[in-house]
């Protein structure tokens, strides 16, 4: 990497961390650091230690993985479009944990707190498959898969639906923040269950980002030079599930942040996965922090789910990006 891509790259942590401290001031109740070590103020120091710092954490985390998967997506599939929910891998891991939450199955506490992890990642595994199966035929194009997104989309739409109209009063409610996507169930055991499958997915991504940029000469120069292009591409699947699934379990679906930023991270720093990686991280926890505090401050005290916001923030961007690319490929 140049000295200029690392320096932006510090850059980047610098501005993380100064607006993490921000975001954990800000909300419903203001929480200014200052006074929340001053004798007397321990009820302060309780909501900020429980409710305030690991939701934003946790925004932190989620955005990080949201965006990771992208950034993976789009070099796997060679194609600047890729995204885990215009490809409907986040409808299935929705259809997944929305299962789990209508149609519980009876199981041990510690088994139950990872139970919608592992449903929402059979349903994006299951799904990227499809995808990636696809995505090798002969006769793919952009087009096509964008196609079979908005049917696999569909179908998962129309499953929750059905279980929507099946769930009693409390799975309903559920089922709708849910849907939105949302922060406000933040705690530190969530945030360490998220943490769990999230960081070590980011690390294994991380050491193969060299590989990955050799893959994007196409498979068959990337085996010449020494790549297992099977075995990688097999890891590049399952971290993406891995990244979806423990995002949606935990938080829902927040749209369009795996297809922004990973394509804005590209534009400013170049196509090195070396560099794209560890941008994508910074740039994703960054974008769903700054949301998820406007989500808490903007109509305080009440809270809009944080979803939304990203909707309204991608979905211009995605138009702009069909309207650029014009049907052309990756890379």
């Amino acid at each position: 990497m140049s000295r200029a891509v690392v320096r932006a790259l510090w850059g980047m942590l610098l501005l993380l961390l100064g607006l993490t401290f921000l975001a954990s001031t800000q909300g419903a109740m203001h929480l200014p650091l200052t006074s929340l070590w001053q004798a007397g103020d321990d009820a302060l120091r309780q909501i900020w230690l429980t409710i305030r710092l690991p939701r934003v954490l946790l925004a932190l985390v989620v955005g990080a993985a949201l965006a990771l998967s992208g950034c993976v997506m789009q070099g796997l599939f060679r194609n600047p479009l890729a995204d885990p929910g215009l490809l409907g891998i986040s409808s299935g891991s929705a259809l997944a944990v929305a299962c789990w939450l209508v149609l519980p199955l009876p199981v041990p506490a510690l088994v139950a707190l990872y139970a919608p992890m592992v449903a929402a990642f059979i349903g994006s595994l299951a799904v990227m498959v499809v995808i990636f199966l696809l995505s090798k035929a002969r006769d793919n194009t952009l087009s096509r898969l964008l196609l079979v997104g908005i049917a696999i989309n569909a179908l998962c739409g129309a499953a929750v639906g059905v279980l929507s109209w099946l769930s009693n009063d409390a799975q309903l409610r559920q089922l709708s923040q849910w849907g939105m996507g949302s922060l406000g169930q933040a705690q530190w055991s969530t945030l360490a269950i998220a943490a769990t499958l999230i960081v070590p997915s980011s690390l294994v991504v991380w050491r193969i980002a060299r590989q990955l940029n050799l893959l994007q000469l196409g498979d068959e120069e990337a085996h010449y030079l020494g790549v297992n292009v099977p075995a990688l591409q097999r890891v590049m699947l399952l971290c993406s599930a891995l990244l979806v699934a423990a995002s949606v379990a935990i938080s829902g679906i927040i749209g369009f942040i795996g297809l922004v930023v990973p394509h804005l991270m590209r534009m400013w720093l170049g196509p090195d996965h070396r560099a794209l990686v560890p941008g994508s991280l910074l740039a994703g926890a960054t974008l769903l922090l700054i949301a998820d505090t406007a989500a808490r401050t903007l109509v305080a005290p009440a809270e809009m789910p944080v979803g939304l916001i990203t909707s309204l923030l991608g979905a211009p961007w995605f138009l702009w990006l069909i309207f650029r690319q014009r049907g052309t490929a990756y890379g």
